[in-house]
């Protein structure tokens, strides 16, 4: 085995880097994802180390002391922070020449010719779903023998081999749990809506779901739901036990689709609710109150949701699959049984206007999830709504994120400018949470925990300050 270092680059200060999804950006309070897309691949390493500098603050002279001593470098990158990870993988091999250094993330995999033509100081791209590609390449096998890889040859022209196979037998696949627990401060990793300290992590990769704006499914993941039986996942959790105790205040379920097959997730749940534990996941809309009550009963605390847009034509035309009604009455059932939900909403998608806007807000408002979070449309490549962007003359500019990492629009439309998606982020936000209804909930959890006390309190101070940059940036911009 080659010395192996998977690394995710220093960045832009609050960049949460991990949720890929729809934005990659500083958030609106300190918000950090586990780095699974690395630490699943690590997991196949034997020896190897995974470094996620953003969550644990370290630069790039932090990352050069501690690559000088590896063969291989395997970097997660993303759209917006591409430039930003090609200077530190500059700054890599400046120190060691010899070094190899190569990208994963869905931006490599998609425009992997563009990116090594670009970037000539990298040796390869690991396309597809490439946790098999990494454990070949620190097993020193020839690059021209390692499927779902792009790399330049010895003579500097770039070849790419044959494309990997999707993996399938997902229960063969190891937890990352040791590898978290050998590389990373788990007390680092905040959400804002997850108890402190958490843990996330995927039993699955895959999402049938056709969604125009959602990255993984349409570049990595694909649109089958491969994902490991609930007696895996059940042995996982317990593993997780044996590592944190009773440390750990909630698991977080990544996976996109969760919860659509109900006798798995229930079977899931049967387990967690054996081993005492409290979680979290990922949900559609549409899940009826027989399944959820089962669920709650069973250790569940929150879901994230995403309801995108408050208007049926708009979800429609980024093929949601979700009615408006059928998430009003899901939303009526989890207040009932306790069910606290975070939504996610996003501004700036095909069909978009003004009088759409203000539905999304008054729909927000009317549900009143527990906490929300607005992003930006985001046209990726490799999605059906960044090819729209260009045949429709969408684009406003490329860049999704300005350079302190605050979320721009990348798109404008005949009757709405960059300039006004980017302000209804902010109007949004003011509107949902200066209510009686959003800000007495979060008063009263912050009475009932010490903790939640003085983390609201830092996440507030956080909030109005990115709300008075992004005002200021809305304002830079107009004028």
């Amino acid at each position: 085995m080659k010395k192996t270092l998977f690394l995710s680059p220093p960045s832009f200060d609050g960049f949460d880097g991990g949720a890929g999804a729809r934005y990659q950006a500083k958030r609106e309070i300190t918000s950090f994802w586990y780095p699974t897309w690395l630490a699943q691949p690590a997991a196949l390493v034997p020896g190897s180390k995974l470094v996620d500098a953003p969550a644990h603050y370290q630069t790039v002279e932090d990352v050069l002391k501690i690559a000088k001593d590896y063969e291989l470098v395997i970097m997660y990158t993303s759209t917006p922070t591409l430039p930003n990870d090609v200077k530190c993988a500059e700054a890599i091999k400046a120190q060691n020449p010899d070094i190899q250094v190569g990208l994963l993330g869905a931006h490599a995999a998609v425009l992997p010719t563009q990116t090594l033509e670009e970037n000539p100081i990298l040796d390869f791209v690991c396309r597809n779903e490439f946790d098999y590609t990494c454990k070949e390449l620190a097993e020193g096998k020839p690059y021209d023998q390692i499927k779902g890889l792009s790399y330049r040859d010895r003579h500097g022209k770039i070849q790419h081999t044959e494309e990997r196979e999707l993996i399938h037998d997902w229960d063969s696949m190891p937890s990352v749990f040791p590898v978290y627990a050998d590389n990373l401060n788990i007390r680092n990793y905040f959400i804002g809506y997850l108890l402190h300290p958490y843990i996330s992590l995927y039993t699955g990769r895959g999402c049938p779901a056709k969604c125009t704006f959602c990255l993984w499914p349409q570049t990595i993941g694909g649109h089958q739901y491969r994902a490991k039986t609930p007696e895996a996942v059940g042995k996982e959790m317990a593993l997780a036990k044996s590592l944190w105790g009773d440390s750990i205040r909630e698991y977080f379920f990544d996976d996109d689709t969760f919860t659509i097959d109900k006798k798995r997730v229930i079977a899931i749940s049967e387990h967690l609710k054996k081993l005492n534990l409290t979680w979290s996941c990922n949900a559609r809309a549409n899940l009826d109150y027989d399944t959820l009550k089962i669920l709650k009963d069973n250790g569940l605390r929150l879901l994230l949701v995403g309801f995108e847009s408050g208007n049926q034509t708009v979800l429609d035309g980024v093929k949601k699959g979700i009615k408006l009604e059928v998430a009003r009455k899901f939303m009526e059932n989890c207040t009932k049984l306790g069910i606290k939900v975070h939504g996610a909403f996003i501004i700036g998608l095909p069909n978009e206007t003004k009088k759409t806007i203000e539905d999304t807000i008054r729909f927000a408002c009317e549900v009143s999830p527990h906490t929300i979070q607005v992003s930006i449309a985001s046209p990726y490549p490799g999605t059906e709504l960044y090819q729209q962007a260009l045949d429709n003359g969408w684009f406003a500019n490329k860049n999704l994120v300005a350079s302190s990492g605050i979320q721009m629009s990348a798109l404008q439309y005949p009757n709405l400018s960059a300039a006004e998606i980017e302000d209804a982020v902010e109007q949004m936000y003011r509107r949902f949470y200066f209510r009686r209804r959003a800000i007495i909930p979060i008063v009263q959890e912050m009475l009932g925990d010490p903790q939640m006390l003085v983390r609201r309190l830092r996440e507030g101070k956080e909030f109005m300050a990115y709300l008075k940059e992004r005002h200021n940036r809305t304002l830079v911009g107009a004028s």
